[in-house]
């Protein structure tokens, strides 16, 4: 009699997808037509891949804030190709355009047969769990979002929202979940964006998420890679970075560019059985503006690590207030020091910089 070949899952999971067009085009954005050969055969070699999908449709109105981050069907309907096959829409975007906005992207995903989570018409199916099963394994999928993010709104009994990241609730649909399905992965929009390190809180969060029987937690919303630890068996990555890094763009036809740190994010690969993961590898990813492509030049594996020092380390309020002293501080200086800033410049900008930095002196 042969034995059963163990049940076993190959799962990847990337950062935020921001489909976005250029407001007043014609035509479509970017979609994930630019996916390289390697990175299609990536996911295809795997049964999950999960990202978190940033953006909304186009609605009759808008959220007054900007920048928004809107999609066009056609790129949405890029995913199917690419092999995405379930995504989170708990970010501070998925309202940008309103219910209408909404009702067209999980209409769009619906149709596509691409399962979501961490949005929806009321606070039942916000943070109703998409439920994905795959040789004999089934992971449930949590998308919960952050106040600090900026949402619209959180959904409410009978209003739309994003799913709120409430600790305790999200902790107690955890264990209820674990009697249901063989794994548990919470994907919170959090932290704040730009910053190589997460809060203390964050930490907090995401053991307590385990604690009650979270397999992987997988974050979001920074923009850049935050470092990756395994606690108690499962895998923390507190943010995965950009996966596509397309414009975002103001009405006026501005738009917000990406470094090349902020360019390079991860694609998060493991193997689940019954029981557990059994390998997580990290591979890093580059956007050049044009493809998506497995970074190889050794820059992509030199952040990651350098990213996943910086959390072996320990993060202290000490640590954390000096990255926010670089974000908040040190990288506005530095971005008017180029030559196109500044011609700009005026004595009143020079002054508020040496105030910037006494006031931190200070502290």
């Amino acid at each position: 009699m042969t034995t059963p070949k163990p049940r076993k899952i190959r799962f990847a999971a990337v950062g935020d997808l921001l489909l976005t067009a250029k407001p007043g085009s014609a035509g479509p954005g970017r979609g994930l037509e630019a996916l390289s050969d390697g990175v299609l055969e990536l996911f295809a070699s795997c049964d999950i891949v999960f990202a978190n999908l940033e953006c909304t449709l186009a609605g009759c109105e808008t959220v007054p804030t900007e920048p928004r981050v809107v999609s066009t069907e056609k790129q949405i309907q890029s995913l199917r190709n690419a092999g995405i096959n379930v995504v989170t829409l708990g970010n501070n975007h998925t309202f940008d355009c309103l219910d209408e906005g909404f009702h067209r992207l999980s209409g769009v995903l619906t149709d596509l047969g691409i399962p979501w989570c961490g949005a929806g018409l009321n606070i039942a199916e916000a943070f109703q769990p998409a439920v994905v099963k795959a040789h004999g394994v089934t992971l449930a999928f949590l998308g919960v979002v952050d106040k600090s993010s900026g949402p619209l709104r959180f959904a409410g009994e009978s209003t739309s929202g994003v799913a709120p990241l409430d600790t305790g609730r999200v902790c107690r649909i955890i264990k209820d979940l674990r009697y249901k399905v063989d794994h548990v992965i919470v994907s919170p929009h959090w932290g704040e964006e730009r910053f190589r390190v997460p809060s203390l809180e964050q930490i907090k969060q995401a053991r307590a998420f385990v604690d009650a029987g979270a397999s992987m937690v997988l974050g979001h919303h920074p923009h850049v890679l935050q470092g990756m630890e395994i606690y108690r068996g499962s895998s923390i990555a507190y943010s995965l970075g950009n996966f596509m890094a397309n414009n975002v763009y103001w009405t006026d036809g501005s738009y917000l560019t990406w470094s090349r740190f902020e360019r390079t994010g991860c694609v998060l690969v493991a193997e689940f059985d019954l029981n557990g993961i059994q390998d997580v590898q990290q591979i890093p990813i580059f956007d050049d503006g044009k493809t998506v492509c497995i970074e190889k030049s050794g820059w992509g594996y030199h952040c990651l690590r350098k990213v996943n020092r910086f959390l072996a380390r320990g993060v202290t309020p000490k640590r954390y207030g000096r990255e926010e002293f670089r974000i908040h501080t040190i990288k506005p200086i530095l971005s008017h020091l180029r030559w196109s800033e500044l011609r700009r410049t005026r004595p009143k900008h020079i002054r508020k910089a040496i105030q910037l930095l006494l006031q931190k002196g200070k502290r």
